[in-house]
């Protein structure tokens, strides 16, 4: 089976959807060392909601010349078995531009209210340039306060960890923000923390974000 073909029919299918209940995430964050641009969407699939399909694309670029082998590009696409507001499954299938295709198996939790979300995804995959089956956690926690008329305080945080055959790490980061909310636009600081490898290589860009997040029905 030819998963490249797959996987561009998913991300096609992904962006192209026109179903209700959609949300679509931009953000582009930069600072002295390092800049990244992150897409997001979320879409049912069918009229109940049973189905949906989620797509990650990001793209991060290290300003200083000694930096740029840690310059990485992605594009991530699962269809999620909606099991309740609460819980999914699926399977998906992810490129990175420094690891190749990886067939995935994900599960999402994700809980929300008018100024809090918080979303898990543990993940099972197996990489075709390894061969291994590894493990990966991903975690977001955003929160809000109200301030005076449409504007909001935010802070809000993204981890995610990846471990070769469960035992090895290969991959993690922390990307955390604070900020503010004006009508479903966020700005602010933002703080990026990057792990690479067993023995981690750590690299830290500090600078300042700007999110933006559409709904339609």
């Amino acid at each position: 089976m030819n998963y490249k073909y797959i996987f561009v029919v998913l991300v096609f299918i992904g962006i192209i959807h026109k179903s209700s209940a959609q949300i679509t995430q931009l953000e582009w964050a930069s600072g002295l060392k390092k800049t990244d641009v992150t897409s997001f969407s979320l879409r049912p699939l069918t009229p109940n909601a049973a189905f949906s399909i989620g797509t990650l694309a990001f793209f991060q670029k290290f300003h200083q010349q000694e930096d740029q082998i840690f310059d990485e590009t992605g594009v991530h696409s699962t269809l999620y078995w909606n099991i309740n507001s609460a819980l999914s499954i699926g399977p998906g299938l992810y490129f990175n531009s420094v690891a190749g295709f990886s067939e995935r198996l994900s599960i999402l939790y994700a809980i929300q209210s008018s100024h809090f979300v918080l979303t898990a995804i543990p993940t099972v995959s197996h990489a075709d340039e390894t061969g291994y089956i590894n493990g990966e956690l991903f975690f977001q926690m955003q929160v809000t306060r109200p301030l005076k008329q449409e504007w909001k305080l935010l802070l809000s945080a993204q981890m995610l960890t990846t471990w070769d055959k469960f035992s090895s790490h290969a991959r993690s980061f922390q990307q955390l923000r604070a900020g503010f909310d004006k009508q479903a636009t966020q700005f602010g600081l933002a703080i990026d923390l990057d792990q690479y490898g067993d023995s981690p290589i750590t690299r830290t860009s500090l600078g300042v974000f700007v999110r933006k997040i559409f709904l339609t029905k």
